[in-house]
């Protein structure tokens, strides 16, 4: 009994699913068994009848054929002949010949002698017709026709006896049939009823802890943890659930005593953490007064281009202007949606500042199609990838380093292709950049802080779509090319300032 305790519900509901069915297969089978059996007896009781009754076509068949060839005389009526002559005699020699005390096994005994000789009349009979001794043939004719008619008075008699007698037991085993049919509802209905009962007691035995297990847990629910632990009568999924039940009580308990515990020192900290809320403000706010405003920065440079333009320093004035707007667009432009004009904008700004710096080390190649400069993209998109070229592609191949901004469309797309000719990158580099999990810090290479993660979740963003970006290299030392992927029928602005390319 224990052993069915500790057994799995699994195991437990397979074996009732199991054993109420094979009660009702059971069943099934014995009562298939009982019809088929009072089904085939049924049909044997009239099979005597049916045998005489053909027995007695063919024989009536054979009698015509005999006067049909003995009126015509042609091989189309003697063909016919032979058949039914086979027939009847197959069929005579099935008949019994076992002397028996029964009166129907000596009537069918009878027909078959009779039956032998009538077929013996039959044939010398169309033999003397073949032969044309017409006072043999009428002799032999005569006597197959009495023989014939004696044999259908047999046939008759016999078959009236049988019929009689198969009348009776036909009602008998009627009559048994019906008994088995109630039998077998009794059956049938003991069965789904036993079944039912195997079935609720299986369910009342699982159920039951299981509400208990439910009553324990709503008290629980409502804040009360001084319940009673509940027995665990078993050790399937039930038992242990009651286990896990009973231990997360005891500790839930503990857990609350230790919270009251510390409730009045909490109090006490929370007290200080106001405190110091109030100390972090002010330091806050004394952080921000000291910042540097950014419009204070636009000025000052704006100030010394103005500067730079008075004095006649042309390239200084440039340059710094260059700058103020690089920093400007920066600022303002990273979470609006600009033009594909204005992040060219933007790059051909970024490479003037940077070969001012670098003296001009880097060749800067452009293959724009102007009629997508005015597709819409999210801004400070363009710059992160050409700082990626220099920073970790091209800068120290000194002069030799060339950056290609390509604009065109491709299969309904409009693509935007950087290209740089520096030290490439490795698959496990571009599969990591790719699905965000390269994690190298811009600020650290002098960037602006905005990663290719960011570029790539705000492109995403932007467009609905995943596949935004790809990234192709030869490998190390054979380049690298980033393109992104924009929707050409997106909402474009209509009125678009950039100076020309």
């Amino acid at each position: 009994m224990n052993k069915l305790r500790n057994l799995s519900l699994q195991v437990k509901i397979s074996s009732i699913y199991i054993v109420t069915n094979l009660l009702v297969v059971m069943v099934n089978i014995f009562l298939i068994i009982g019809i088929n059996s009072m089904s085939g007896r049924l049909d044997m009781v009239y099979q005597g009848n049916r045998h005489l009754n053909n027995f007695s076509d063919a024989v009536e068949a054979l009698q015509s054929s005999m006067t049909d060839y003995l009126n015509v005389k042609t091989s189309a009526s003697l063909e016919n002949y032979y058949r039914s002559e086979t027939l009847c005699r197959n069929m005579a020699a099935d008949l019994n010949e076992e002397v028996t005390g029964r009166s129907f096994d000596r009537m069918e005994r009878n027909i078959r002698h009779m039956s032998e000789h009538y077929l013996e009349e039959v044939a010398q009979t169309v033999e003397a017709k073949r032969g044309r001794n017409v006072e043999k043939y009428r002799f032999h004719y005569e006597n197959a026709t009495r023989m014939y008619g004696y044999i259908d008075t047999y046939i008759s008699n016999l078959n009236m006896e049988q019929f009689r007698s198969n009348s009776e037991r036909y009602s008998e085993l009627q009559q048994r049939f019906r008994l088995f049919e109630a039998v077998s509802v009794i059956a049938i209905v003991l069965v789904m009823c036993s079944n039912v009962w195997i079935i609720i007691s299986f369910v009342g035995a699982v159920i039951r802890p299981m509400k208990k297990l439910a009553g324990q847990a709503d008290e629980v629910a409502k804040g009360n943890f001084a319940i009673e632990l509940l027995p665990v009568e078993s050790q399937d999924e039930v038992g242990v659930v009651t286990g896990a039940f009973n231990s997360m009580v005891v500790s839930i308990g503990r857990y609350v005593e230790r919270i009251r515990e510390s409730m009045e020192a909490e109090r006490a900290l929370k007290e200080r953490e106001l405190l110091m809320e109030g100390h972090l403000k002010d330091a806050r706010l004394k952080y921000l007064q000291a910042q540097i405003n950014p419009h204070f920065l636009f000025n000052t440079l704006n100030a010394g281009a103005q500067l730079s333009m008075m004095e006649g320093a042309d390239r200084t004035y440039e340059y710094i202007q260059k700058v103020a707007q690089f920093y400007r667009y920066n600022m303002k432009k990273s979470e609006e949606t600009v033009t594909v004009a204005e992040e060219v904008e933007m790059v051909d700004s970024y490479i003037y500042i940077l070969n001012v710096r670098f003296a001009g080390d880097i060749h800067y190649e452009k293959h724009i199609d102007e009629s997508l400069l005015s597709v819409e993209m999210p801004g400070m998109i363009l710059q992160p990838i050409v700082e990626n070229c220099v920073n970790h592609g091209i800068r120290e191949m000194g002069d030799r380093g060339v950056i290609c901004l390509s604009l065109y469309e491709k299969e309904g797309m409009v693509c935007i292709s950087v290209k740089d000719n520096g030290v490439g990158m490795s698959e496990e580099t571009i599969g990591k950049v790719l699905s965000g999990t390269y994690r190298e810090e811009d600020m650290a290479a002098g960037g602006n802080g905005v990663g290719m993660d960011n570029v790539i979740s705000r492109m995403k963003l932007f467009t609905g779509n995943e596949n935004v970006m790809t990234i192709k290299s030869g490998g190390e030392g054979k380049g690298t090319e980033v393109c992104l992927f924009l929707t050409k029928f997106m909402e474009e602005k209509t009125e678009v300032e950039h100076e020309p390319l």
